[in-house]
Order: structure tokens, then sequence, then C-alpha cells
């Protein structure tokens, strides 16, 4: 079933006319069309994507289940707007109530003339979002493998005197010459102490010998994120270091094994969590389990404490459990799962057994 059809079903069950789409991410997710502008209409019966004339060309080449037009200074997005839900009879129409400013809201109501009331539809997009396609996943898995390489470059240049900040360059130089789209996000790359903090920003520390070193990275295939954690030694590790990288790995394949679509993240969650905290580091684990990821590097549901929305078939979630001890160091290793009937298929290759370097 394409994206459109999904979404009309969804329309139908909210009792909605028609779903207008402005931001950036859910108009790729709609359309398959990337742009930094446009406006996609969508109704019970028809389909519209309207966008100016830097991308015009691109999308009456590309999409193939909207009606492409042109928003001018003569015929703006808002005008097209009245226009459609007029032409349509639109009465409610869904809007992405996450991401519109309230100045922008304001100006979209006056657009409107009363003529139809705008419903909070947000969640029904982070509904279809969830459950990836097989087109998505493998874009999503292309990525993973571009990451996965670029590591493999990058470990033979991790030795002391080395800074942080020019390994994660490297990280992004390597991806982007084996066909990355982008970062991700900006890569975490924190060596000693400074491993303590989960999103630690890269600085001039330079790695010394018997230093963890946390490296959390990613590129883009396609629109679509990966992500990985891998944390590696550097001349030694000590028995606590090797202790603690145990307990996390642990606790991650503990995770992994438990993961399956229709259960509540915070299970997940707690089948990894009971681990640390058994082995008495529960209070030096402060984030989630996992998180959902796609054209967005965090998306919804998540494997969380707090997370009480099931997870669905076809769900891509990340499983990065971690120990951070203020002061002396940190572990998080990070593999992205696909969660399939009965189980979760591991995307991510990479070995994760502790590297001495």
């Amino acid at each position: 079933m394409s994206t459109v059809s999904k979404i009309r079903d969804a329309l139908r069950e909210k009792g909605l006319d028609a779903l207008l789409v402005k931001e950036e991410k859910n108009r790729r997710y709609v359309t398959g069309f990337h742009s930094t502008a446009g406006m996609a209409l969508i109704t019970q019966d028809t389909a519209f994507f309207i966008t100016d004339s830097r991308y015009i060309e691109a999308a009456r080449a590309v999409i193939t289940d909207f009606s492409v037009a042109e928003s001018t200074t003569h015929k703006t997005e808002k005008d097209w707007l009245r226009a459609l839900t007029a032409e349509y009879g639109v009465k409610a129409l869904g809007f992405e109530e996450d991401f519109l400013s309230v100045s922008a809201f304001r100006a979209l109501q006056e657009a409107a003339e009363k003529a139809y009331e705008y419903v909070p539809a947000q969640e029904l997009l982070w509904t279809l979002r969830a459950s990836k396609s097989e087109q998505e996943i493998a874009a999503m898995t292309a990525a993973q493998r571009i990451a996965e390489k670029a590591l493999e470059a990058v470990l033979p240049l991790i030795r002391p005197g080395v800074k942080e900040r020019d390994l994660a360059a490297e990280l992004s130089y390597r991806m982007s010459r084996l066909g990355g789209e982008g970062n991700s996000f900006d890569p975490i790359v924190v060596a000693g102490p400074r491993s303590s903090m989960p999103h630690g920003v890269p600085g001039d520390n330079a790695i010394a010998s018997g230093d963890f070193v946390t490296m959390d990275f990613g590129c883009v295939v396609e629109g679509y994120c990966s992500d990985m954690t891998r944390t590696v030694a550097v001349g030694e590790a000590t028995e606590e270091m090797r202790r603690v990288y145990g307990i996390v790995l642990e606790a991650q394949l503990c995770g992994i094994a438990a993961a399956r679509p229709g259960l509540v993240g915070a299970e997940v969650d707690a089948a990894a969590r009971k681990v640390i905290a058994d082995a008495g580091y529960g209070a030096y684990f402060g984030h989630g389990f996992g998180h959902s990821l796609g054209l967005d590097i965090h998306e919804a549901p998540n494997a969380a404490p707090t997370e009480k929305k099931v997870l669905p078939e076809g769900t891509v979630i990340s499983a990065e459990p971690g120990i951070y001890l203020p002061g002396k160091f940190g572990v998080r290793i990070e593999d992205v799962m696909v969660l399939r009937n009965g189980g979760a298929e591991v995307i991510t290759k990479m070995p994760k057994e502790l590297l001495v370097l």
C-alpha cells in the first residue's frame, strides 16, 4: 500500500477531510521528494504538492502520486490552500502541531477565513512513520554499512596524542567519501574521563594511553539515518574498564533478545536496565535503551522507562545502553535493529567485543 493510501485510510479513521503537510521531513515522507520549501495537501480523493520555482521542475519529474503545482508571488501557498480546500469541501483539516510555530498557525487560520477547522494530526504521521517499509530499511542499512566502513578506516588512527575533534572530522570525511549524503548528527567523540558524558562535544582533548574512546556517529542515505556507537580502549584496559564494558554488552544483548513487535517500549528498556542495575550500576545509566530513527535521527516510539507506546512491526530502533562514571570513564555500545515478526533483526554488523588498540 502506498504512503498516500495509508494516509487516506488514517484520515477516514480520524474523521478528517484532508491533511496539510509542511514540515520538511514529513513532506519527504509523504511525497518521496526532498525540498526545503513546499506544501502537501492530501484529501480523501486527491493529493497536491505545491512548491516554488526552485523545485518545480524536479518535483514534476519525481513525484508521481501528487498533482504538482507552482507557488508564485501572484498565487502563494496560502492562496493554493484556500482554493483547494474550498474546491474539495474541506471542513476538518489535519495539521502538524508539533512543528508549526504559533505565528505560522495564526497566519494559516486567518487564511482559512473560518471556512474549516484545523485539527492536530502530527500523531497520525508519527504512527505511520514508525513502521518502516522495506525500501526505507534498505536505505538505512546502506547508511549503516557506510558508517561501519568509515569506522574501520578510522580505527588505525586512534592512538595517544590524537585529538577528539580530529577523529570526529575523520569520521565525517570518511562517511562522505563513501557515499553518505551528510551526517545523521554531529559526531560524538569523547575520550578518557570525558567519555562519561553521553553527549559530550569533541574538543581539543588528546587521547592518552589507558583511555576509553567513545564514538557515536552516523550518516544519511536517501534521506534516512544510521546510528552507531563503539567504545574502544587505547593501549590497555583496567579490570574495572573490562568489567563495565562486559556489563554494558550483556545489557545490550538482553535488550535485543527481548525486543519484538507488540511490546511496550518500557518493557524492552527494562530487560536491559535490569542487567545494569543488578550489577550495581543502575544510577549510572540515565538515558533510555533506544530510540526510533528514520528520516529523523530521533523518532518515536522509544524503548525508554516512560514509554507506554507499543512498538509496531517494522520499527527501526537503536539498542544503546551505557554506564557513565563521572570523572573516570563511560561505556556505550549501540546497534540498530528492525523489529520483525517474533523478534529483532540487528542491521549493525560491526563487531562489538572490547577492542584494545
